[in-house]
């Protein structure tokens, strides 16, 4: 059986066997032993829910099997778009910003907040004329019905796009707007984006969101 480490993580490594992926959370020597079992434990069944969720909306692994501390899903064969997005023409680039902005519109109308959007976190898989953009990295996520949270989720991916993709970002961020605004029930959402970024800076904490 073929088995690589492909990433590792502050929470979790990721291990490619043969067409499978498994993210497995690692033990924390820092905590008490109950506890890290308990908490791993229990994230790992939270993310695999929300990605079941998920997954009726938006394009996601496919989970094959939980157990106490790994998810096993499908391997998607594709591309991280943080290494690949700001390398094609701005034309095809901006029409997968525009999918990505309708991806996260139909997530959010689901009420899952992400909570760590990235084009980190986002894989390109392409087959002839087909783009999908699958999501990834639930371990943030979390289920609310708020405008503001939503709002925020935004806010923090367009805040990764300046880090990330500093030269296009706006152009970026406009295309996700665009395809974002055509899903039903997000005008307030949009409205509420503009008054988050009037106020303090937001951070992620343990899964939630906070202001500075």
């Amino acid at each position: 059986m073929s088995e690589e480490i492909i990433a590792r993580g502050a929470e979790a490594i990721l291990i490619k066997r043969n067409d499978r992926l498994i993210k497995r959370r690692i033990k924390k020597s820092y905590r008490h032993k109950d506890l890290d079992f308990l908490l791993r434990k229990m994230r790992t069944r939270h993310e695999s829910r929300i990605m079941e969720k998920a997954s009726k909306v938006i394009d996601v692994p496919k989970i094959k099997d939980v157990r106490d501390f790994e998810i096993e899903m499908e391997f998607v064969k594709g591309r991280l778009l943080s290494e690949c997005l700001d390398a094609m023409n701005v034309k095809k680039a901006m029409k997968i910003c525009k999918l990505i902005g309708k991806q996260i519109a139909l997530m959010h109308n689901a009420n899952i907040i992400h909570n760590d959007l990235t084009t980190s976190n986002m894989i390109l898989k392409e087959e002839k004329n087909n783009i999908a953009i699958y999501f990834i990295d639930f371990g943030l996520s979390f289920h609310s019905a708020r405008i503001e949270d939503k709002a925020v989720d935004l806010h923090l991916l367009k805040e990764a796009l300046k880090a990330k993709h500093f030269k296009r970002w706006q152009c970026y961020f406009k295309a996700i707007l665009e395809g974002y605004k055509e899903a039903e029930n997000n005008k307030k959402i949009i409205e509420r984006l503009k008054k988050v970024e009037t106020r303090g800076r937001y951070k992620r904490k343990k899964g939630k969101l906070w202001e500075e």
